[in-house]
């Protein structure tokens, strides 16, 4: 099973939309965290619609900003725990494994970042056992997760207080180290690791040939992550 997500940057454009339809062909997952699709749960339905072979949930957009949405191959057993503008929660069932999944979309601003974090430890007190969040958490773990620009300590410090309290560790990947890349060129170029994926121990337990992969980024300043249960390369 392979489990991809993505900040698409909005998907009220048609060629975006045909951009990810290709994507999702390509790759085949069974599993797709969309976050940021700037569209509101009857505009992403629409989208969604056109997606062959997957079910679909949506979270509406706060006017253009944010949106999220849940897809899911027929064949997987998907519960539904709960939802808000920031993140999408399953229970996830396939040849009697049994899992949490949730799909993560940081607060974009800085001044807003510590409501991210509350956000996760609160997950986190709910079900600690084997667990996947993946998604954009619109922060780095460490300086040298960025090429560009500048992150106060105290930021990355915090980011990494909240993963060790939740009992998250980072999911090795394959792939060019960054995953955003905000499009200009020279001194003003800025690249991060903001998405990424996290699991518990007892996820790795489950899962111990798990790898992520970072994706080439094509139409989004966000490069596409998946996980890859099995391990086998893309």
């Amino acid at each position: 099973m392979n489990c991809l997500s993505l900040n698409c940057r909005g998907l009220g454009n048609p060629d975006v939309v045909g951009g990810l339809r290709n994507l999702l062909r390509r790759e085949a997952p069974a599993l797709v965290f969309l976050c940021k699709t700037k569209l509101s749960s009857s505009e992403m339905t629409r989208v969604t619609a056109s997606l062959t072979g997957y079910c679909s949930m949506e979270v509406d957009s706060v006017g253009r900003s944010g949106g999220l949405a849940f897809l899911w191959r027929e064949d997987i057993s998907v519960k539904f725990r709960s939802a808000s503008v920031h993140y999408m929660d399953f229970d996830i069932g396939e040849e009697g494994l049994e899992w949490r999944l949730t799909g993560f979309y940081g607060w974009p601003s800085v001044q807003d970042r510590h409501l991210s974090w509350q956000l996760l430890k609160e997950l986190a007190e709910e079900d600690h056992s084997s667990w996947l969040c993946l998604g954009d958490f619109n922060e780095v773990l460490y300086a040298t997760e960025m090429r560009g620009g500048s992150r106060a300590q105290w930021q990355m410090n915090n980011f990494r207080e909240v993963v060790d309290v939740c009992g998250l560790c980072d999911l090795s990947y394959e792939g060019y180290e960054f995953t955003y890349d905000n499009g200009q060129v020279g001194v003003d170029n800025r690249q991060c690791r903001l998405d990424r994926a996290m699991k518990t121990e007892a996820w790795s337990d489950q899962f111990s040939y798990a790898k992520l992969y970072h994706l080439n980024r094509e139409w989004s300043d966000h490069a596409p992550i998946m996980v890859k249960l099995d391990g086998r390369g893309v």
